[in-house]
């Protein structure tokens, strides 16, 4: 079933609009008594709008949009991921997305080229996408049909865009990128061919270092995340690749991996005044070292992965927290560190114990305005680390 708009009479549309922020399910049990609207269509249109609320606020703003199935929903770009990725693609005379989907990254990314083609495989988001760019007056050229056979047809293209499917087809999700769909590594003889630069978009599951070494003409790798949750991992190829650029990002922060020359951990005071967690993207390129280097922290371990200071670095990349007391598991120590406690949040890194195993032991609530921080140090002691929030 299409749901553009030549297949959504008035009556639904009004529907829709006046509907638009009601709950889905209530409205389902309620029913309709106009004939004329089609409800199974305008609930699902009224869904597509609620999530687009968070995840394309500008779309969701237009009345006009039409929206997919759910997968398709859960699967596309955020609008914040997708404005990330527009200056990668810069600007030109050819840009092709072999895998358009919903067209939410194909809209930004192509919007500095003359010529802007957009390849789906699956006619129904054709259809609906056909739609959205006609009403976002958006002028570029759909095409329903493999990636592999558009992409035989092309002579050039300064920008050749793909997310491969990470589904197979029992629905089941993939991660590899041999597994996707189109397999990129089978197609990437041809694709440096065709282009002058490669965007991918791969999972963030991915070992990022497995697949520059794979792709071997990765120049970038972009770790993306939004509100501290790893989203997407975007790889810019391109022949004659210099140096490989790691960036790490989380919402507006920036963090570009630097070199690691010579490292020397500072020496921090027996009592150091703050503690800092990475956010998820500096976790998923594993730069600690390149962190510790650039801001002069110290790690408390290889594998702990939090940092220490005695002065406060106010642009750290994650989270920042002031240390008001450091414990021992000593039984005795832990019931004077904790005095007056009666809940906290919890977090281990390389640590013996879970955090539910722990806030058992400590006999803690979960919540409040106080943060523990169960860890290994350097010398292999165990120590809870007490603090509060900066920010």
């Amino acid at each position: 079933m299409y749901f553009c708009s030549m297949f959504i009479n008035e009556d639904t549309w009004q529907y829709i609009r006046q509907h638009a922020d009601e709950d889905v399910r209530k409205l389902a049990l309620q029913g309709v008594g106009n004939p004329s609207v089609d409800l199974p269509t305008a609930l699902h249109q009224i869904a597509g709008r609620q999530t687009a609320q968070h995840k394309l606020p500008s779309w969701a703003a237009n009345n006009s949009i039409i929206y997919p199935p759910h997968l398709n929903m859960e699967q596309c770009s955020s609008e914040q991921t997708a404005r990330y990725k527009a200056p990668l693609a810069g600007k030109g005379n050819v840009y092709v997305d072999l895998t358009g989907g919903f067209g939410v990254d194909f809209y930004w990314m192509s919007q500095g080229f003359k010529e802007r083609t957009y390849v789906e495989r699956d006619e129904q988001l054709c259809a609906i996408s056909t739609e959205n760019f006609h009403t976002l007056d958006h002028d570029c050229s759909v095409v329903n049909g493999s990636a592999v056979d558009y992409l035989a047809t092309i002579p050039h293209a300064d920008v050749i865009y793909l997310d491969p499917a990470r589904r197979n087809e029992h629905g089941g999700r993939t991660y590899s990128i041999e597994d996707c769909t189109p397999n990129v590594l089978e197609l990437l003889p041809v694709l440096m061919q065709k282009a002058d630069r490669i965007i991918l978009k791969l999972s963030p599951m991915l070992d990022w270092r497995k697949a520059v070494n794979d792709l071997k003409h990765v120049a970038e790798v972009h770790i993306v995340s939004v509100n501290n949750e790893c989203k997407e991992l975007v790889l810019v190829l391109k022949e004659n690749a210099d140096a490989l650029r790691v960036v790490c990002v989380n919402d507006d922060s920036i963090f570009e991996v630097p070199p690691i020359l010579n490292h020397q951990s500072p020496t921090i005071s027996q009592h150091p005044s703050y503690l800092y967690e990475p956010n998820a993207s500096i976790m998923k390129a594993g730069c600690f070292g390149a962190v510790a280097n650039k801001y002069g922290l110290q790690q408390i371990a290889d594998n702990s992965h939090l940092f220490l200071s005695s002065d406060e670095i106010e642009d750290f990349p994650g989270r920042r927290f002031q240390i008001t007391a450091i414990s021992s598991m000593n039984k005795h120590e832990l019931k004077d560190a904790l005095k007056g406690l009666d809940r906290a949040n919890i977090a281990v890194r390389n640590f013996p114990l879970s955090v539910d195993q722990l806030r058992k032991k400590l006999k803690l609530k979960d919540g409040g305005e106080v943060y523990l921080f169960a860890t290994t140090m350097a010398d292999g002691q165990h120590r809870l680390f007490i603090c509060r929030k900066i920010g």
